[in-house]
C-alpha cells in the first residue's frame, strides 16, 4: 500500500526520518525558499521531484492543505506494544506511553503526535476500531512528528492494558470526575495515560481497567479540554516531575 504526505514540514521530516519515498510533487508557484530543503534532501537519495501546476496538487490531496508540496510514500508501518516497551528500555528509561481510547479526529490525533514527540513518549497506542489512523491529514498535522513517535494498533485496549499491567506499567486514566489532580499523581513510575474519546471520554471498561484517574483543575464554565490539548498537559506534568530536561 502507498499513501500522500501533505505539507512541507511532514514531507521533509519524513525524507530525514529514512522513510521510503516515491516521488515528489512541487507546485511551480511555491516559494523556493520553502522547497530548497525539500528538493536538498530529495537530491539527495536520488529521488524524483516533479514541479506542477498546484491545481495537480490539489486534485491530489483534495482534503488537506498541501502548501504546494505532496509526496507518496509507502504506508505506515504500525508496532508492536512490546516494541514500545523496548523503545523504553533501550533509553534506560521508564517506559512512558500514551492509549488513545477512540480518538476519532485526525487533527486531534496529528497535534497529540507532535507533543508525544516532544515530550519524549515512547509510543502511542490507538484502537483498529473506531478510532482515526495514521492518515495524511493526522501526519500534515502532526508536522513530520508522525515519523518519530511509534504507534501500535491494537484489537481490544482492554486486554492490552493487562498486557501493560504484567510488564509493571501503572496506567492512568485522564477522567474529568475523577477525584485527584493530575498534579498530586506519581507520573515517575512506569507509565501509561489513556486519553478518551472527544465526546465520550475514557469508556466504562477502559476506565475500570485504570490503577488510577486523574483530572486537570477546571475554573471557569466549560469542563473539559480539548482532547490534544489535555494530553499536552498530561504529558508534561510527566515531563516536569521526571526531571527532563528540553534542549
Amino acid at each position: 500500500m502507498e499513501e500522500w504526505i501533505a505539507g512541507k514540514h511532514a514531507v521533509l521530516e519524513a525524507l530525514r526520518s529514512g522513510r521510503t519515498i516515491h516521488k515528489i510533487w512541487i507546485a511551480e508557484q511555491a516559494q523556493k525558499h520553502h522547497t530548497q530543503p525539500i528538493v536538498a534532501e530529495a537530491k539527495k537519495l536520488n529521488l524524483v521531484v516533479q514541479f506542477v501546476d498546484k491545481r495537480k496538487l490539489d486534485q491530489m490531496v483534495s482534503d488537506v492543505p498541501h502548501q504546494g508540496v505532496v509526496a507518496q510514500a509507502a504506508a505506515h508501518d504500525y508496532v508492536d506494544v512490546e516494541e514500545l516497551v523496548a523503545r523504553a528500555n533501550s533509553r534506560g528509561e521508564a517506559p512512558f506511553l500514551l492509549i488513545l481510547d477512540e480518538i476519532e479526529d485526525p487533527h486531534n490525533l496529528g497535534s497529540i503526535l507532535r507533543s508525544a514527540d516532544c515530550a519524549g513518549v515512547h509510543g502511542v497506542i490507538i484502537p483498529k476500531r473506531r478510532s482515526v489512523g495514521l492518515t495524511a491529514t493526522v501526519s500534515k498535522t502532526s508536522a513530520g512528528a508522525v515519523e518519530y513517535v511509534p504507534v501500535a494498533r491494537v484489537t481490544n485496549i482492554a486486554q492490552t492494558i493487562d498486557t501493560l499491567k504484567e510488564a509493571g506499567i501503572w496506567v492512568a486514566g485522564a477522567d474529568v470526575e475523577a477525584s485527584g489532580l493530575v498534579y498530586d499523581a506519581d507520573f515517575k513510575v512506569p507509565l501509561a495515560i489513556v486519553i478518551g474519546n472527544e465526546n465520550r471520554g475514557i469508556g466504562r471498561l477502559i476506565k475500570e481497567k485504570c490503577d488510577f484517574l486523574v483530572k486537570l483543575p477546571m475554573h471557569g464554565r466549560i469542563n473539559s479540554l480539548n482532547a490534544s490539548v489535555a494530553a499536552s498537559v498530561f504529558m508534561y506534568e510527566v515531563v516536569r516531575q521526571r526531571g527532563r530536561g528540553l534542549s
